[in-house]
């Protein structure tokens, strides 16, 4: 008779025996995380850059600590070779841990220690728990605490998952520059606080879009520089303790040459090790983006509203009926759903620059949740901006008859008359448009006294878009 197959396997921790499944490749200290923060539901494998950069920063001190003669080559060479099974997207359902968790990151820390120990014990061709042969603590964490990886690796995920969200707000700059193009001839009215003001082309409304897009791709780049520097060598709370004194130089050294990142070591590694200014900047660079994102969706929503009740200057592709009770409505659902994830960023700053805030002393414990935030706030923005250029900017058209009717009722050419004929003769043949329904143009024709130069430039609403002034046929 076959004997059932061991489902559970039993590893001691300093608070006692604790049940693992056999098959995992975790061990006690990740099993009392699982057990003690049942909080969102969702893991921290979501990030699998995240759990990438851990595995840079264990495999990285691996190969100082036997250059230094303190770790044994043969383990370093096993912890090695799972980190770049780990870094080549292996074993992601063995970090199953909650993304909000107590305790500084700890368990996380342990987490990819214990599974690096048990894969490698496997290699070797030992059980699962014998960790006299190759320890989480003694050989995989050497010369290390959660209080340098940790803050390290959030740092790494970051800079190995800004450039998602760089790629796709260019290529959204782009579709929009094309949109630019596409829409330089169409002539419109322009409006501030929501009333007419001047000309515009839609052309030009929509390079402003793209201009102001561009700008945070910059700034993405530049504020998250910051990142390169990191704590790692500093243990505890930065003053290195349990480490060989070349330790630090080798490991930032490692971590460099594995990543093709210019890393540097913090010039204060006790202050580094609080120190979460770098997130606080590089969020509030995020809740900026979002929130012209958001504005610039706002403007799409406005331009295509009605279609026969609203400004409708802009049609949006239709991608799915809008109402269950209205037949034929179609929704601006593309721009609604970024809207929302700008919300969400907006919300998520606000809880990065608190957890920023909670810092006491030598360590700020709230890592984890300034970690989810901000990992988060990059997968959801860059999701909403390839959402938005695929499935919404690649397919607006222009309604230029409809531009072309709302310029020509409204008092928008006054403005250019003012430096010929003054403010408040502007002002008075504005408020006779308003007050006739006439359009501009027959207004003007009216007036005696103004030449028919005056009227044939007032006429050709293109010589308006451009920096242009009244001067009087010689």
């Amino acid at each position: 008779m076959t004997a059932a197959p061991q489902t559970e396997r039993i590893e001691r921790d300093p608070l006692g025996p604790v049940a693992i499944p056999a098959d995992a490749y975790y061990g006690p200290q990740t099993a009392r995380g699982i057990a003690n923060f049942p909080i969102s539901g969702i893991r921290i494998s979501h990030f699998p850059e995240f759990i990438k950069a851990l595995a840079y920063v264990k495999a990285a001190t691996a190969r100082a600590n036997a250059k230094l003669g303190d770790l044994d080559a043969a383990k370093a060479e096993v912890i090695c070779q799972v980190c770049q099974e780990i870094i080549s997207g292996e074993h992601l359902d063995e970090f199953p841990l909650d993304v909000f968790q107590g305790g500084a990151g700890t368990s996380t820390n342990m987490n990819i220690n214990e599974v690096i120990a048990n894969r490698g014990l496997e290699i070797i061709g030992m059980a699962r728990g014998r960790y006299s042969a190759l320890h989480p603590n003694n050989d995989v964490n050497l010369s290390q605490s959660t209080n340098d990886v940790y803050p390290t690796a959030i740092r790494l995920a970051i800079l190995l998952s800004r450039g998602h969200l760089q790629r796709a707000l260019e290529q959204l700059a782009a579709e929009l520059d094309g949109k630019a193009e596409a829409f330089a001839d169409v002539i419109k009215l322009g409006r501030t606080q929501l009333q007419d003001a001047v000309p515009m082309t839609l052309g030009q409304e929509f390079q402003a879009f793209a201009t102001t897009l561009r700008e945070d791709v910059a700034r993405l780049g530049e504020i998250g520089n910051f990142f390169y520097e990191i704590n790692l060598g500093g243990t505890a709370i930065g003053t290195g303790i349990n480490t060989n004194p070349d330790y630090q130089a080798a490991a930032v050294e490692e971590l460099r040459s594995a990543t093709g990142l210019p890393l540097i070591s913090a010039g204060n590694l006790v202050e580094a090790c609080w120190d979460t200014g770098a997130f606080v900047l590089f969020s509030g660079m995020l809740k900026r983006t979002a929130t012209k994102l958001s504005k610039i969706c706002n403007d799409l929503r406005l331009l295509s509203s009605g279609p026969r009740g609203g400004l409708n200057e802009i049609n949006l592709p239709p991608l799915q009926p809008g109402s269950s009770i209205m037949p034929g409505k179609v929704n601006p659902v593309v721009p609604e759903v970024v809207n929302q994830v700008a919300f969400q960023i907006i919300g998520y700053d606000l809880t990065v620059t608190l957890a920023s805030e909670a810092g006491q002393l030598q360590l700020n414990v709230m890592e984890p949740v300034i970690a989810y935030n901000i990992l988060h706030s990059l997968e959801l923005l860059t999701n909403a901006v390839n959402v938005l250029r695929s499935k919404c900017v690649v397919g607006v058209t222009a309604n230029a008859e409809n531009c072309r009717k709302h310029l020509e009722a409204s008092t928008a050419v006054a403005t250019a008359l003012t430096p010929a004929i003054g403010y408040e003769r502007a002002a008075e043949l504005a408020k006779e448009v308003l007050a006739t329904g006439k359009t501009i143009r027959e207004v003007l024709a009216e007036q005696p006294d103004l030449s028919e130069d005056l009227i044939a430039q007032m006429a050709d609403p293109h010589l308006l878009t451009r920096p242009s002034r009244y001067r009087a046929a010689s």
